[in-house]
């Protein structure tokens, strides 16, 4: 396998950069004037922004806070931008380490240990869960586990880094194991623990708005405490997602414009995407959160072994994974891991959204060949009707 690493960081700035200039475009069309600086909340619908140009006072009715959140650090753990890296140093390093440990295997950090372990790294991964990727289905989960071990990647659960001793050019770590302690050495570390809202220094004393464990308390509509102050995103809380942002933003603001008709953010009807290889999708709930609430349920599973795209495309690992009510027909929560199923994840996401029952998805005529099909017949196997296995 050959590759130019440095051309690979460069071509991804070169996105981003497109990408935010796009937005920045966009802001120009709709005539939105931005101010670059500081700001603080002063109370009483009044923002500080501090710039080069000096200060000014903003004054509305309705402000919304837009902060997002940035990596968490583990006391004694912290991140040095060096040896020691947080997500942003993980994505544009000057050159490839040869062998690099994740602390934490959530999806930033299972996308790291992929990606890198894609290049020929040698990648271990370290997390305090008793599995990988613990939001997600157990089940999905284990084959995660299973796919990425047989890719050479080394998995350590309920497993704490308890200290980091940082060399010249590595980065000896302890670690407190189920068997007891061990030594990693690694020429970086990647932390990836979690995210902490941006909520401090941005005047929130000054308001009736609360933060709780660095995220701040908002009501279904993004309302603080404070009238007329709102946050959505990630300083709003779990999940930290782009696209919960983006819909999130767009539900505030037309509350705020007196929009009639509007729905609630459903927390439940976010997808969540693990871009790693293989690929990990979901929405709504897993077997046993449904279970713990209440539901007798009818899963449904169909192997990409079994599907005639899959096979032609020699990517045959993995699985999709329905849940349904038995007693209702509802789509409760949908699960998959394989190729290309952060694109096929939406399906069941409308069909939620539709409140579809397995009657509707089960009569749907699915194209052939195509990996969505893998959908249809996970939805057959919950009733006993699949067709391919």
């Amino acid at each position: 396998m050959q590759f130019d690493f440095p051309k690979m960081v460069a071509r991804s700035r070169e996105v981003a950069g497109t990408l935010n200039k796009g937005v920045t475009q966009l802001l120009k069309k709709n005539k939105v004037t931005v101010y670059a600086g500081h700001a603080q909340l002063k109370g009483q619908g009044t923002v500080e922004v501090d710039s080069d140009t000096g200060k000014e006072t903003l004054a509305s009715n309705s402000i919304v806070l837009a902060t997002g959140a940035r990596a968490r650090s583990l006391p004694g753990l912290e991140p040095d931008g060096n040896r020691v890296w947080t997500y942003k140093e993980a994505m544009t390093p000057a050159t490839l380490p040869k062998s690099v440990l994740v602390m934490g295997a959530g999806a930033i950090g299972i996308e790291f240990a992929s990606f890198y372990n894609s290049l020929g790294v040698d990648v271990t991964v370290v997390e305090a869960m008793s599995r990988i990727l613990p939001v997600e289905d157990a089940e999905i989960s284990n084959l995660a586990e299973k796919a990425f071990r047989q890719k050479g990647i080394r998995i350590l659960t309920d497993t704490r880094v308890t200290e980091l001793r940082k060399g010249a050019d590595s980065v000896t770590a302890e670690v407190e194991t189920p068997n007891g302690a061990e030594t990693v050495e690694a020429d970086r570390v990647i932390s990836a623990v979690g995210v902490v809202g941006n909520s401090e220094n941005i005047g929130l004393e000054n308001t009736r708005a609360e933060a709780e464990r660095s995220f701040i308390q908002v009501d279904e509509w993004s309302r603080t405490a404070e009238p007329g102050l709102y946050a959505i995103g990630d300083v709003a809380g779990a999940p930290c997602l782009a696209h919960k942002a983006s819909h999130e933003a767009v539900i505030c603001v037309e509350k705020i414009a007196g929009v009639e008709g509007l729905e609630p953010l459903d927390r439940d009807a976010v997808p969540g995407c693990t871009y790693s290889s293989p690929q990990i999708a979901s929405v709504g709930l897993s077997e046993d959160r449904a279970k713990e609430q209440g539901h007798t349920v009818r899963v449904g599973r169909f192997p990409f072994k079994a599907n005639g795209k899959a096979i032609a495309m020699g990517e045959t690992d993995g699985l999709v994974k329905t849940v349904f009510d038995e007693d209702t027909g509802e789509l409760l929560g949908a699960h998959m891991i394989g190729p290309e199923v952060t694109e096929m994840i939406q399906g069941y996401v409308v069909a939620r959204q539709l409140e579809t029952t397995e009657h509707e998805l089960m009569h749907a005529i699915f194209p052939h060949p195509t990996l969505s099909e893998s959908m249809h017949e996970a939805t057959l196997d919950a009733y006993g009707k699949v067709l391919h296995i």
